[in-house]
């Protein structure tokens, strides 16, 4: 039997409770076959089972003190209000010296502004980044050699992983979950949560400045018709005549919408169809490059090795144990 992936949950005095819930909620929804959790998630404080107070009136107490972190496979620090990495670019002894029990290869996360915490450990140096879009400005402030993009809902940066505020902590547990075990599983825990298993976009369409003109039925019905026809050409000036826009109008207000360009966002389709496929039919590579729209296996094994680091057949592999036609392709 394969022991569970540990997560341990680090929780920092003022925390913010709805996302130190988030991992254990999403992650103990990742079940094997045979009903199996696939992760262990517990949650730890710089002290056992010393009350943490919340930002909303109420306390937790953790079972483990900071000597889980040093097991852990992934460790995960929700939003908080600590002092020293939010107002000082600092840590606190205690703290440093709990961070620094972690191993060289743990997966590191952060959710809403526990990003103050990794940046301030000097983790995120040099590396892209996201926070609450709210507290961009003070984070740069703080650590100018972060490359911050408050645009992006989460951002994956080797094995530091970096969520926005709040319900961004769901796409990213979820986008977890997909990454070390396939979509149907990350599917499965979307619906028990209620939440849908991808979400579009970035955090720019909830930023407040981004009010939409009066009139305008936005980008959703073309992009709604992109999702249906992606194995066709969806160059910007199609999309755009489909909207009835400009390609300027069409494109500003995508990107107000969406967060990102028009053609990162179809490229982005393209490759989550192309994911769903290697994972759930017995497609050949060319087939499912075809029907996502990439053309030739060659052009889906660019892409893939571009944003995922391995070609279809590898992918396959990982996540279809009953697979083993390796005969219509080579790694």
């Amino acid at each position: 039997m394969t022991t569970p992936h540990l997560v341990a949950v680090l929780a920092l005095e003022p925390l913010v409770g709805f996302d130190m819930t988030i991992a254990p909620l999403v992650l103990g929804e990742a079940k094997d076959e045979s009903g199996r959790p696939l992760y262990d998630v517990q949650v730890c404080g710089l002290q056992a089972r010393q009350a943490i107070r919340t930002t909303t009136g109420y306390a937790v107490v953790p079972a483990f003190g900071p000597e889980l972190l040093a097991r852990a496979d992934t460790v995960i620090v929700p939003g908080t209000r600590i002092s020293e990495p939010r107002t000082q670019g600092v840590l606190t002894p205690e703290l440093a010296a709990a961070l620094a029990t972690i191993r060289p290869d743990t997966r590191i996360v952060s959710i809403c502004t526990g990003a103050f915490v990794l940046a301030a450990a000097g983790l995120l140096d040099g590396r892209r980044a996201t926070t609450h879009w709210n507290f961009a400005d003070l984070f740069r402030s703080l650590y100018p050699s972060v490359r911050l993009d408050e645009n992006l809902l989460f951002v994956e940066d080797g094995n530091i992983w970096t969520a926005a505020g709040l319900a961004a902590g769901i796409d990213l547990c979820l986008h977890l979950i997909r990454t070390d075990h396939g979509s149907a599983v990350a599917n499965h825990a979307a619906r028990y949560c209620v939440v849908p298993p991808w979400r579009e976009g970035g955090q720019s369409q909830f930023i407040e400045q981004q009010v939409p003109e009066p009139g305008s039925d936005g980008t959703a019905p073309t992009r709604l018709w992109a999702l249906a026809h992606l194995d066709r050409e969806l160059d910007l000036n199609s999309l755009a005549a489909h909207a009835c826009m400009s390609v300027r109008t069409f494109t500003r207000r995508f990107k107000a919408e969406t967060g990102i360009a028009p053609g990162a966002w179809v490229l982005q389709q393209r490759l989550r169809h192309a994911r769903q496929l290697l994972e759930t039919t017995d497609l050949t590579i060319d087939e499912v490059a075809r029907s996502a729209g990439m053309g030739t296996a060659a052009s889906l094994r660019h892409h893939m090795r571009s944003e995922l680091g391995v070609p279809p057949l590898t992918y396959r592999k990982t996540f279809r144990k009953d697979w083993h036609r390796e005969s219509w392709e080579t790694v």
